[in-house]
């Protein structure tokens, strides 16, 4: 029997989180990934994950597109003169006034139509593929960050807690841990609920065990409760020495779990990675007030995770630890560009994500996303950037991993984002950017033959077609191009008609351009 299935039958294990009072232990998985991981920075990432799918048009309004999301959506609308501006086109949902001031302060960046090829919409199956890094069409048993935990601790969780390694690697605020620090033997976060309510496990009377699989497991089963008992107490201790100089409110969980982050780390836990979370984004009904679209069950959540992010930034500048954090948002989906007759949206494609902190790229990084006069019922926002990218460029620039090593555990196709900025010594952000891309479509609308044009450098570039849906239908190409100006022909005329999308990869840089087939 697998570690990670007995302790997941075994009736002894379904008391322990009783038993750890919040500091539930689960396993996880274990692979050879980063030969180069760093963890004697002291560098922090704090991963918030939106449960229930986003919808990232009525976070990031694309005000330029307004017109064309009043006829798709005109019921959950917000008014044009309600959206917080950041740009000329791009606008905040009303409810984030503090995430605007953040980004007027440079300390937001947004990654427009964040998503992966071949879209699921199913929420457990999505949020598997975003927690592992996984392909759409694969399934993988380790989290993106368990493998990068991993390949420097490949004997964890034997001998751990150690001098070396005192506290979690990770922790997940909350009762479950997050698949995205599983490894290929034991997942390297911990949960966490109040690090001054750690009650120690009975680890039971040493003595011999059976020389069957049953003993081998009693092996494992005792040592993770005496590696949670060490943990704890680190933790408590460091609960204890920490502080927090900026008020939280109360009736925002989220802000809470922050709150005990700003803590650990002001107490001088060395834990690298620490996952938040708040739910009830699956807004298939009453997303706003049938009378005042500003208001309602998403401009609630979106004042949840406004407050939350300001505050706990102000915290983090208050102690003198603003330039050792950063955070990033993540939903395993976003919603559809319709909205339904219930005044909701339902499961949909790519949106956008957030990035916070003083070291982030205070940017819009892509474009907005382009609305058709008229959509289809099922259409959702294409994907502009793989999320995978977003995953190794952090990797990259904030916990010094070698881009080769990046794309041997996310997937070979990686482009390198600047999400980060130089803050004290990060490592590649500071490249010369190349310009944009200018990808044309004509004509378009299109028949049967439809001809891509762009200009490159002498760089690798992928030019890969996607339905309204997400689902890939077919690579155009996957090579090296020479320098100077493209076009490529592509026959149309088995597909059906509607709307597709044409996406341009190349070295640091990607386009979507949609296109319609009549």
């Amino acid at each position: 029997m697998k570690r990670r299935h007995f302790l997941q039958t075994t009736g002894a294990v379904v008391s322990l989180p009783v038993l750890l009072n919040g500091m539930k232990i689960s396993t996880l998985p274990q692979t050879a990934l980063f030969n180069n991981m760093n963890l004697e920075n002291d560098r922090v990432l704090v991963i918030i994950q939106l449960n229930g799918g986003n919808d990232g048009l009525n976070m990031i309004i694309p005000i330029d597109q307004y017109d064309n999301l009043a006829n798709a959506r005109a019921n959950i609308l917000l008014p044009e003169n309600s959206i917080l501006p950041a740009t000329d086109t791009t606008g905040f949902h009303p409810a984030m006034t503090g995430l605007k001031s953040l980004y007027d302060d440079g300390r937001i960046g947004v990654v427009q139509s964040a998503g992966y090829p071949d879209q699921n919409r199913s929420h457990f199956r999505s949020t598997d593929i975003w927690t592992s890094g996984s392909p759409a069409g694969e399934f993988w048993t380790t989290g993106w960050l368990g493998r990068y935990f991993e390949e420097r601790n490949p004997d964890f969780p034997e001998n751990y807690p150690n001098q070396e390694f005192p506290d979690p690697f990770a922790i997940t605020m909350g009762s479950t841990v997050s698949e995205t620090c599983q490894g290929t033997v034991a997942n390297f976060s911990m949960t966490l609920n109040d690090p001054f309510n750690l009650t120690a496990l009975t680890e039971g009377e040493p003595g011999d065990v059976p020389n069957t699989p049953y003993g081998e497991e009693l092996t494992f089963l005792r040592t993770a409760i005496a590696q949670t008992n060490a943990y704890s107490e680190n933790i408590t201790a460091a609960a204890e020495l920490g502080n927090n100089m900026a008020t939280y409110p109360d009736d925002n969980r989220l802000a809470l779990q922050l709150k005990n982050v700003a803590l650990l780390m002001s107490g001088g836990l060395q834990t690298k990675v620490y996952i938040v979370s708040v739910g009830g984004f699956d807004t298939h009904a009453n997303q706003v007030d049938i009378n005042d679209s500003t208001i309602g069950l998403h401009a609630e959540l979106m004042g949840t995770l406004s407050e939350a992010i300001s505050v706990f930034q102000e915290d983090l500048k208050l102690l003198g630890l603003e330039e050792r954090a950063i955070g990033m948002t993540f939903s395993e989906f976003g919603r559809k560009i319709k909205s339904n007759d219930s005044f909701g949206t339902d499961h949909g494609t790519a949106a956008p994500l957030i990035v916070f902190g003083s070291c982030v790229n205070p940017q819009i990084l892509g474009d907005n996303p382009e609305i058709a006069p008229q959509v289809a019922a099922s259409e959702g926002v294409p994907m502009q950037y793989d999320f995978r990218d977003i995953y190794g460029s952090i990797l990259m620039d904030w916990f010094e991993v070698e881009e080769s090593e990046v794309t041997s555990s996310l997937y070979p196709e990686f482009t390198y984002l600047p999400v980060l900025r130089n803050c004290s010594a990060v490592s590649s952000t500071d490249s010369i950017l190349k310009p944009e891309i200018d990808l044309r479509c004509t004509p378009n609308p299109c028949r049967n033959l439809i001809r891509f044009q762009f200009t490159a450098e002498q760089e690798f570039g992928r030019l890969t077609i996607f339905d309204a849906m997400g689902s890939q239908i077919k690579v155009l190409f996957g090579q090296k191009l020479t320098a100077g100006t493209h076009e490529v022909t592509f026959d149309a005329s088995r597909l059906p008609a509607g709307t597709y999308y044409a996406h341009l990869q190349m070295e640091g840089r990607q386009r979507t351009a949609r296109f319609i087939k009549i």
